[in-house]
């Protein structure tokens, strides 16, 4: 049984900011968990999700952030492996971007942009010690706050960078539908990798202590 709070901060109830993708969700999936939390995981956007399995239906379906079968699932054990059980967790863009044939696509840099006042908004009420996000388009959308944007995504994976727009350091990992695959190829066996993350992230949080 997966280990999320059936909890969510409803920032903006039925928001319409996108109207393509508020006619075609079930849900918004807005940021769950604790909002004292030193850690906020930010993935890309929900999935269309699984709605009939028992567990793990998907933010499309659940309304809560990473609760999907698989990149939920992956996501939050590998948070809990390193010792970051009360994490919470968010999308870039809070509503399943679909694509046409009933998967999802890549948010647009529109999406990204109109729905970022909310991230902001989350990150100000957690006041996290560091944002861990999840993919390269979950780090960009962070980075334009800064008017930054990065080159070559996995060269930054597991490397803190500044957020000065936030005075939040992020600290980029894989997204977890790539993870199994991009570990190998980024030159880690699976328990190297976690022990990085785990390291950085005491760290980050060490020094905000």
């Amino acid at each position: 049984m997966p280990q999320y709070p059936d909890s969510r901060n409803v920032l903006e109830p039925n928001c319409t900011r996108c109207p393509h993708l508020a006619e075609t969700r079930e849900c918004i999936s807005w940021g769950t968990g604790p909002l004292d939390s030193s850690v906020i995981v930010v993935g890309e956007a929900p999935g269309a999700g699984t709605p009939e399995a028992e567990q793990w239906k998907g933010g499309n379906w659940t309304g809560m952030a990473y609760t999907a079968r698989h990149s939920g699932r992956v996501i939050r054990d590998l948070m809990e492996s390193v010792g970051y059980h009360d994490a919470y967790y968010t999308n870039a863009v809070k509503c399943f971007p679909p694509d046409g044939e009933g998967s999802n696509r890549e948010p647009t840099d529109e999406e990204l942009a109109t729905c970022r006042t909310h991230l902001v908004t989350e990150v100000e009420q957690v006041q996290p010690s560091v944002i861990v996000p999840t993919g390269k388009h979950a780090t960009e959308t962070l980075l334009a706050l800064d008017g930054r944007s990065l080159e070559g995504f996995t060269d930054h994976v597991l490397e803190p960078i500044d957020c000065e727009a936030l005075s939040t350091p992020l600290l980029p990992v894989l997204h977890p539908s790539y993870q199994n695959i991009w570990i190998a190829r980024l030159g880690y066996e699976p328990e190297e990798y976690r022990t990085r993350l785990e390291e950085e992230l005491d760290e980050l949080v060490g020094r905000s202590v």
